[in-house]
């Protein structure tokens, strides 16, 4: 198997790339969606795994193109900020797999499978909201009113829950 890695994350993208060498896995990486291509051009991968949001593109735009050229690779999408309508929509353009970060080695290898791996687990209601706000804070620029209107919340409750943190 030969994978491709596309992440803007490096520590990310390099950690995993380490871990799946590890596990017998050529891997190659690419920072980002220009850069995957063209890796993709010169080794032509069997597998390839997209982050979902990336400066330059995202992974759905950037899996299009790679399956325009090669519609036999294999793609797995990352995303931080899961939504079932990203999963969805992924799926629906050629994705054989969606999965929220964090994720390790073995579940990314099994979801190309179809398999669940054994440490994978749902997140519980408190961690889901945790990362929506982090995900709504983070696309406001860090704005805490603004994010707490495109939520719905008052400033202080917003505020509140950002000091608890995730339960």
């Amino acid at each position: 198997m030969r994978l491709m890695l596309v992440d803007d994350d490096e520590r990310l993208r390099e950690r995993m790339a380490l871990a799946l060498r590890k596990r017998g896995v050529d891997v190659v990486t690419a920072d980002g969606p220009t850069r995957g291509l063209a890796v993709h051009e010169a080794t032509s991968p069997s597998h390839a795994v997209l982050d979902l949001r990336m400066p330059g593109g995202s992974g759905l735009e950037l899996m299009g193109r790679l399956l325009e050229r090669d519609p036999d690779l294999q793609v797995v999408l990352l995303t931080g900020f899961g939504s079932i309508a990203s999963a969805v929509e992924a799926m629906r353009l050629g994705a054989v797999n969606v999965l929220s970060k964090p994720v390790d080695a073995d579940e990314l290898l099994a979801a190309f499978s179809g398999e669940v791996a054994a440490s994978a687990e749902t997140p519980s209601l408190a961690q889901a909201e945790w990362e929506h706000i982090q995900r709504v804070v983070t696309d406001c620029d860090g704005n805490i009113s603004l994010a707490a209107r495109r939520l719905g919340l008052h400033r202080r409750t917003l505020q509140r829950k950002l000091a608890a943190g995730p339960d």
